[in-house]
């Protein structure tokens, strides 16, 4: 007979904007017995209203055992806008006999009519199924105090994740176990039965808020936590608010545990700096979340609200910095960030993220990244984990102490795992790359730590450390942790995390760049490299290999393809692929090959390709076509080949899924906007046309929706201001577009932009596109003469307008600020654009009729300011007058 089983069924809703649903959702559980049928999922056993933004809904289903879960059929019924849903993954748990299993189901869509392929059934396919061996749970009565000044509580998820020396609870929800009580109240004092598997020792909570609009905040007094079964009690004094308008306006806090037996935990206000590169497109409108992980568990995701820099957060080429407030994580050891934003353009290009235990600290975590996170571009992923490359000093040492006692010795302390065995050391080489030279220091490892001291003189300005070994053979694994290099002369000092093992049988080589405060650390790469075998009679070979790549910086040390006491066979027509990881070369030159058979194998090597995993992608190539070991018969034949090209692949990576239908939702935020403002017009310019001008909705960073029609890639955006000039301009503060059906992104430079110029002067302005593939096109000041005829009353009084043709559109019409068009005069007027490419034509007109208005022109000349060189003469000679010749009072000039 088949046991009837629970199955918990775990759903995670996504946190993008609007990815909750009201829709009734079914799911069905294939495993290899069959499935579960079409089940509706009801109640929540953890919420009162399902599948909301960001929230994790357990329901239990019952059935016939399926065997090993594979797939999931998950489905809802909501037609219409705003019925969508956005699951992030499905887990489900179950127990068969005394091992249970859970299996994820990763999604990361939307199920909706109107979003991404539009459908609203999904099948999914597990990912990782794993056992979950029978582990003590922990039951804990969590008593919770609301302060008196609290306000009334308010529709918000809180929830409470506990840490103990044996891992962490998941989230748990704080809410009523009887329906309609309310918790929360100022004064009250709350209590929640929650279960956990077996914590150990506990040592800190962290209590969270959702964000949610309009939501004042939560004073909390304390929590009380009593495990039921130990008894074992835990108190945490919190009298802090979790608000975004008060205090620290922060919706998430941390408390270290208070008891007797052990020292409380400090809490830091961890600095966590984000240095977006200088690239086009580099910057970010997305909300941007980061995890810090240590020794001693990790912060949870925090999103990066205020940054303590002024201006635009995450702008290109820009160090924005949070303060991120934790129990003490001891050692950092990696960093997980990410953002929101959904398309092309919508991401960033992050150099690295550094972080410091606080403000007043001297040394700094480094991760570098030096790559998109961008759903198009670079790794085509917008979340990615950094490990730490070690700590650098905040600040350089005193010039005048440096200048003073630039002699004096490097003290390095090498940390790494005990090693049971003195009488075995493990025998490494530390290999010091200065920019004048290298030096290589053998040692022998026998304990936990090791200290050495040299000058490592003539070797120049250190810029990476490697590591290289075991020399001779090993019996246990052995793992290196840090090496801390400190000068006694000029009080340089760095941390560098290697954090790896060296196992036996194995030759390992490391590296990681030096740390200096002022200094960017060069990337470590992974670069891919393929071994072409040539197909030909005899090409293949079974020996032993290493290469090393040199490139204008170093070289990569020598990387062994065979491990120790084994060979490796290159076979006819074959590539392998081997990957290393190395401080970024620079531009390769040629690449060592060393081999040696046993047999007398003579290796036809036709070529080897270096990919470079790092932006932007480029492979080297560097052709042999020519056999190894032709002489040799004991020792290494090395052969050197040279480079022969190098391509760069395009940066766009990733092609769009859909089509665009030219619908943007666009966003206007200005400051210092006055009341009485007139009517403001958008125009957008794209590479096959202009849409046409639509009123600008809100300039408060609402959005409004844009239909631009199908003009090719967008260029341009230009305000026009439909009334008379402006007193003052309006400040601009960020102008940003979004592709609601491709979800690509744009941005437009606003640094020090004001709307129709400072002085409100100007009728129109423009904005260039920031794309990331491409530099957008440059603001140009033109200067137009314009030059009246000397016939008899030749000269006007008239508000006379002009716009500017080129191959990039045209300028709008711009009003002619002029003191006068009088008789033989040439008025030379400003107009600020961005760059028209070449000119062809000019519209020029004037509205005014009847007597004195009439104007005849002459020509009119167009130059670009400080350039003498480009002139543009477009010849009139011709009335524009109502009552003159063919009474036109516009003319077009080519």
């Amino acid at each position: 007979l088949l046991l009837v089983l629970v199955y918990e069924v775990h759903v995670y809703t996504g946190a993008k904007l609007g990815a909750e649903t009201d829709s009734n959702v079914y799911i069905n559980l294939i495993g290899t017995r069959g499935d579960a049928g079409k089940r509706k999922l009801h109640r929540s056993k953890n919420n009162n209203i399902k599948f909301r933004h960001g929230q994790m809904d357990i329901f239990r289903i019952k059935a016939v055992s399926l065997g090993d879960l594979e797939k999931v059929l998950i489905s809802h019924d909501g037609a219409g806008p705003g019925n969508g849903w956005f699951l992030d993954k499905i887990v489900i748990k179950h127990k068969e006999g005394k091992e249970g299993q859970e299996v994820v189901f990763p999604c990361n869509r939307w199920l909706d009519e109107y979003q991404d392929d539009g459908k609203t059934e999904r099948e999914l396919t597990a990912n990782s199924k794993y056992f979950v061996k029978e582990n003590l749970s922990q039951q804990w009565r969590v008593q919770v105090k609301t302060d008196g000044d609290s306000p009334e509580p308010q529709e918000c998820k809180r929830t409470l994740v506990i840490y103990g020396s044996k891992g962490k609870s998941d989230e748990l929800l704080l809410s009523p176990q009887t329906p309609g009580y309310v918790c929360f109240l100022p004064r009250a004092t709350d209590e929640f039965i929650v279960e956990t598997v077996d914590l150990g020792d506990v040592y800190k909570i962290r209590v969270s808020c959702d964000e949610v609009p309009g939501f004042e905040g939560w004073h909390v007094k304390s929590f009380h936590l009593e495990e039921l079964r130990t008894k074992q009690e835990l108190n945490f004094d919190c009298k802090c608010w979790l608000s975004l308008n008060r205090e620290d306006k922060e919706l998430v806090k941390e408390f270290p545990a208070v008891n007797e037996e052990q020292k409380t935990l400090p809490v830091y206000k961890y600095v966590v700096s984000v240095h977006i590169g200088d690239r086009w497109g580099a910057e970010t409108f997305a909300n941007v979340y980061i995890t810090l992980y240590g020794k001693r568990g990790d912060t949870g995701v925090r999103k990066l609200h205020t940054s303590l820099v002024k201006g635009r957060k995450f702008h290109r080429n820009k160090v924005d910095s949070f303060l991120v407030e934790a129990v003490s994580l001891s050692h950092l050891q990696k960093v997980v960030i990410g953002h929101d934003g959904e398309g092309y353009g919508a991401g960033m290009y992050l150099k690295m993220v550094t972080v410091k235990e606080s403000q007043d600290s001297d040394k700094e975590w480094v991760f570098p990244l030096w790559n998109w996170l961008d759903t198009h571009l670079g790794l085509c992923e917008t979340v990615c984990e950094i490990v730490t490359v070690g700590r650098r000093l905040t600040s350089s040492p005193k010039l005048s102490e440096i200048n003073m006692k630039s002699s004096g010795l490097w003290i390095m302390d090498i940390t790494g795992s005990d090693l049971s065995n003195e009488d075995d050391p493990i025998c490494l080489s530390f290999i010091f790359y200065g920019n004048r030279s290298h030096k290589k220091l053998p040692l022998q490892v026998t304990g936990k730590a090791i200290q050495i001291k040299d000058e490592l003189a003539n070797i120049g300005s250190i810029y990476k450390v490697q590591v290289t070994g075991p020399h001779r053979e090993l019996k246990q694994p052995w793992h290196l942790d840090l090496l801390h290099m400190k000068h006694t002369g000029t009080k340089e000092e760095m941390y560098l995390a290697f954090d790896c093992w060296f196992n036996p049988n194995e030759d390992k080589c490391v590296e990681l760049p030096a740390l200096y405060a002022d200094q960017e650390p060069l990337p470590v790469v992974e670069y891919a490299i393929h071994l072409h075998t040539g197909d030909l009679k005899k090409a293949d070979a079974t020996g032993e290999a290493y290469l090393c790549i040199q490139g204008e910086k170093s070289d990569s040390g020598k990387r062994w393809l065979n491990s120790r006491n084994s060979l490796i066979t290159f076979a006819r027509g074959q590539v392998d692929v081997f990957k290393i990881k190395a401080v970024y070369l620079g531009k390769l030159n040629q690449v060592l090959v060393g081999f040696k058979s046993l047999k007398k194998d003579e290796w036809f090597l036709e070529k080897i390709v270096i990919k470079e995993v790092l932006y932007p992608f480029s492979a080297h190539v560097f052709v042999h076509n020519d056999s190894i070991n032709k002489c040799s018969k004991k020792d290494f034949v090395e052969v050197a080949i040279p480079l022969k090209e190098t391509s760069v692949t395009s940066l766009l990576t990733k092609n769009f899924d859909t089509k665009s239908r030219g619908r943007w939702r666009m966003w206007v935020h200005c400051m210092q906007v006055p009341e009485d403002v007139p009517d403001i017009q958008v125009v957008v310019f794209g590479r096959k046309g202009k849409s046409p001008a639509q009123k600008v909705q809100n300039l408060k960073n609402n959005p409004f929706l844009l239909t631009v029609g199908d003009i090719g890639d967008i260029t341009k955006v230009s305000f026009v201001l439909s009334g008379p000039c402006l007193g003052r301009g309006i400040k601009l503060h960020k102008l940003q577009l979004k592709d609601l059906d491709t979800k690509q992104e744009l941005g437009f430079h606003t640094e020090a932009q004001c709307l129709f110029g400072e002085g409100g002067s100007e009728t129109v302005t423009e904005l260039a596109a920031v794309r990331p593939d491409k530099p957008p096109l440059r603001e140009v000041l033109y200067s137009i003469s314009v030059h009246t005829g000397t016939l008899p009353a030749s000269g006007t009084d008239a508000d006379v307008f002009i716009t500017v043709f080129g191959e990039h559109g045209d300028s709008c019409k711009r009003r002619l600020r002029h003191s006068n068009l009088e008789r033989g005069q040439v008025c030379i007027s400003d107009m600020r654009a961005v760059d028209l490419g070449q000119l062809s034509k000019v519209l020029v007109e004037h509205h005014n009729v009847g007597y004195g208005a009439g104007w005849y022109l002459d020509q009119i000349v167009i130059h670009e300011s400080g350039k003498t060189d480009g002139q543009y003469a477009f010849l009139c000679q011709q009335w524009l007058d109502s009552g003159v010749g063919d009474a036109q009072t516009e003319r077009m000039l080519k």
